[in-house]
C-alpha cells in the first residue's frame, strides 16, 4: 500500500507536563477512503485537522462507527514500540463486519497503523507511564438520508500523547453496579467496540458521577443478573484463590489486555475461569470476605484496582480499598512488557 504523505507547515508544541488523557494531539493524521467499486483508496497522512463531512452523512444519522484503542510506548534506549497491535485490527475488523462497514486486509491495517506511528513517533512521550495513544477509527459517510447498504467509508487515524487514564492512577477506583439501564444484549452490537454502546452507557455514568463513583458495572440485558462489563473495561475478580471473569457471551467487548491478563494468569498456574457470575454470588463473597481483589482491564488504564463497590446504595471495601497481589503483578507484568522493561516471551511487541 502506497501512503502518501502532506507534511504539516505549523508544526505544534509538544506538551510534556500534565497529558492527561486524550487531550492534546499530534501535528499528522492517517486517512484511507472506500467505494464499495473502487475499495480502499487515497492512503494518505496529513496534518492533523477539521474533518469537512456532508450534513447527511451516514455516521450522524445512523451510527456507522467504530473505533480502536493502541498505544505507541517509548522504551529506556529511545525506541518506540506497539503491543499487539494485529488484535486491535481484528477486533476492528469484526467490529466492522458488525455494523456492516468495509472490512480492511490486516496488512494494509497494520501497515497504516506502524507508517502512521514512524512518521509521529517524536511525539511519543518519554515520561514514565506515558505514551502516545492511537485511535483508528472507521464511519460511513454516504451523503443521501434513506437507510440502505454503507456505499462510501472513511477510515482514519490520530494520536495523542497521554499520562494516566484515571486520575486516581493506579490507585483502587470506587464502582457502582447499575441495576437500571443496560449496556447491550446479546445479539446486538456489545461485542463490537463502536460509539452508540458507549452513548447507551452515558446515563448511567453521569448518576455513578453524581454519586462519587468513577464508572458503572454492568449487568446482562435480558436477566439483569450476570456481571458483564465496567464501563471502559473489561473485570475481573479474585474470590477465594480463583481468577473470574465474565465469559464472552457476545455482549461483552473482546478486550485484548483481558486477553492478555488471562493468558498470563494460566501461564502462572492460576486458577482462572470465564464463566457467568451472578451479582448475587459476586456481593456474597463481598459479605463473607472470599472476594480478594477486583479490578477492570482496558487498553487506556492498563489494569485498574477496584477498591469499593456499590450496589441498591450499599457500599462493600474490596481488600481493604489497597491494591491487591495479583492486580499489581498483572500491571507490572504487562506495562513492563509493553515499556520494555520485561522480556516479552509471547511475540506481542512489534518495533517500530
Amino acid at each position: 500500500m502506497e501512503i502518501r504523505i502532506e507534511n504539516t507547515k505549523t508544526p505544534g508544541v509538544k506538551v510534556t507536563e500534565n497529558l492527561g488523557f486524550g487531550k492534546h494531539f499530534t501535528d499528522h493524521m492517517f486517512m484511507m477512503d472506500y467505494n464499495v467499486e473502487k475499495g480502499w483508496y487515497d492512503a494518505r497522512i496529513v496534518p492533523f485537522g477539521n474533518l469537512s463531512l456532508h450534513p447527511a452523512a451516514t455516521v450522524f444519522h445512523y451510527g456507522a462507527e467504530i473505533f480502536e484503542g493502541l498505544k505507541a510506548y517509548r522504551t529506556a534506549d529511545g525506541s518506540v514500540q506497539l503491543f499487539r497491535p494485529i488484535e486491535n485490527v481484528r477486533r476492528m475488523n469484526n467490529s466492522a463486519e458488525r455494523l456492516q462497514l468495509p472490512t480492511m486486509p490486516e496488512e494494509e491495517m497494520l501497515q497504516a497503523i506502524t507508517e502512521f506511528v514512524k512518521h509521529e513517533q517524536d511525539w511519543v512521550p518519554y515520561g514514565a507511564g506515558e505514551s502516545l495513544y492511537l485511535r483508528p477509527f472507521l464511519f460511513g459517510n454516504d451523503e443521501a438520508l434513506g437507510v440502505h447498504g454503507i456505499q462510501n467509508s472513511r477510515f482514519v487515524i490520530i494520536a495523542s500523547p497521554s499520562g494516566s487514564y484515571y486520575k486516581e492512577g493506579i490507585n483502587p477506583v470506587k464502582i457502582m453496579i447499575e441495576k437500571d439501564d443496560v449496556r447491550a444484549v446479546r445479539g446486538g452490537t456489545g461485542f463490537a467496540k463502536c460509539g452508540g454502546n458507549y452513548a447507551a452507557a452515558n446515563r448511567a455514568g453521569a448518576r455513578a458521577e453524581e454519586k462519587g463513583y468513577t464508572q458503572v458495572l454492568w449487568l446482562d440485558g435480558v436477566e439483569r443478573k450476570y456481571i458483564e462489563e465496567v464501563g471502559a473495561m473489561n473485570v475481573m475478580f479474585k474470590i477465594a484463590g480463583e481468577v473470574v471473569t465474565p465469559m464472552l457471551s457476545g455482549s461483552i467487548l473482546p478486550g485484548i489486555t483481558r486477553k492478555s491478563c488471562l493468558e498470563l494468569l494460566r501461564e502462572e498456574g492460576y486458577k482462572v475461569s470465564e464463566r457467568l457470575l451472578s451479582v448475587d454470588e459476586l456481593l456474597e463473597a463481598c459479605k463473607n470476605g472470599t472476594l480478594e481483589e477486583a479490578w477492570g482491564t482496558g487498553t487506556a488504564a492498563v489494569v485498574s484496582p477496584i477498591g469499593k463497590l456499590s450496589f441498591d446504595g450499599v457500599e462493600y471495601i474490596v481488600n481493604n480499598n489497597e491494591i491487591g497481589k495479583t492486580t499489581q503483578h498483572l500491571y507490572d507484568t504487562l506495562t513492563g512488557i509493553q515499556w520494555g522493561r520485561v522480556e516479552d516471551k509471547h511475540g506481542w511487541i512489534v518495533k517500530i
